[in-house]
């Protein structure tokens, strides 16, 4: 028999490993001179059409990171947090209701993956389970998936929305948006130093130049976000969930995330801009949806109240 799954605990391993921010090895001085060069190459996308949403090729900035660190770096916060997790009796063994649920539905997704993103082929996927109540999940690149119990329980979602998120998480992986937004940084950076000093603006123009930067940064981030939701929901309908619940899934956020920053401060879409997208691209996925096979299991969220899952 599986063991009970601790449902509050409180965990403090970082993951906001594609952060504006961030001060890991991965953005170092030295990678803006290093890589610099791969800035040139264009992106590889299929110029031919294909069905389903269209967001353009990936950002070349990714190309100043090495997607093989990124990964590495991605697979030792995902073992941090696993081992936090279990330290605390908040990992969901395999045999848990929700993990095998989550389990399902990632399988289903996965295949539909490898369009977006070659390297997905040879991706290690795993998903994970995490007793906390925070409304938090999440894919890292390399194709590490964690959902914590609050969002699943206290939003009360359903398979489809469930797809909905996880494919959201997975185009962030896929589309390589932390990779990117690394490379973003490491430009920036090195362009703010190189300027301050051939124009000898000192602290003044660099502290001017950083807010910039960040503004840059936010604006960028909003893209991701929408960006994320539009792949996403393409996975989700080629894997038999109704991309309509995205609409349902974001008014539940809405009604959870009030008091949020309004969006222009936010590196997140407001709830309603996202649901007008959503609504503005199902026409691009329901036919994917219309022929694909459903599940053949459809599990349901845990109870309110539930210590048992």
């Amino acid at each position: 028999m599986r063991q009970d799954l601790v449902e509050d605990a409180t965990i403090t391993t970082r993951i906001d490993l594609h952060r504006p921010g961030c001060s890991c090895a991965l953005h170092g001085r030295r990678l803006f001179t290093r890589l610099l060069g791969g800035a040139a190459v264009t992106a590889v996308w299929p110029a031919l059409a294909r069905e389903g949403v269209d967001v353009g090729g990936n950002s070349k900035f990714a190309k100043l990171v090495s997607a093989e660190q990124v990964e590495s770096a991605a697979q030792q916060q995902y073992l941090q947090l696993r081992q936090e997790a279990s330290s605390k009796h908040a990992l969901a063994p395999a045999n848990h209701p929700q993990q095998q649920r989550l389990q399902a539905i990632a399988d289903r997704l996965i295949p539909y993956t490898y369009e977006w993103n070659e390297r997905a082929r040879s991706w290690t996927w795993q998903v994970s389970l995490i007793g906390s109540k925070e409304l938090n999940a999440f894919c890292m690149p390399g194709g590490k998936i964690a959902f914590y119990f609050g969002i699943l329980q206290t939003l009360q979602l359903s398979d489809d929305e469930v797809a909905m998120i996880m494919g959201h998480e997975m185009a962030h992986a896929l589309r390589e948006h932390a990779r990117e937004r690394m490379g973003k940084q490491t430009a920036t950076r090195g362009a703010i130093e190189l300027g301050a000093a051939i124009f000898g603006l000192g602290n003044l123009a660099r502290s001017a130049a950083d807010i910039g930067g960040q503004l840059l940064t936010l604006k960028f981030g909003r893209e991701d976000e929408s960006e994320a939701d539009l792949v996403g929901m393409e996975l989700a309908a080629r894997a038999g969930y109704n991309p309509r619940a995205g609409v349902s899934l974001w008014q539940k956020m809405a009604e959870a995330s009030k008091g949020a920053p309004p969006q222009f401060l936010s590196t997140h879409p407001s709830s309603s801009t996202r649901i007008q997208d959503i609504e503005a691209n199902l026409p691009k996925v329901e036919p994917l949806y219309a022929r694909a096979p459903r599940p053949p299991r459809v599990f349901g969220p845990p109870a309110l109240h539930s210590t048992a899952g």
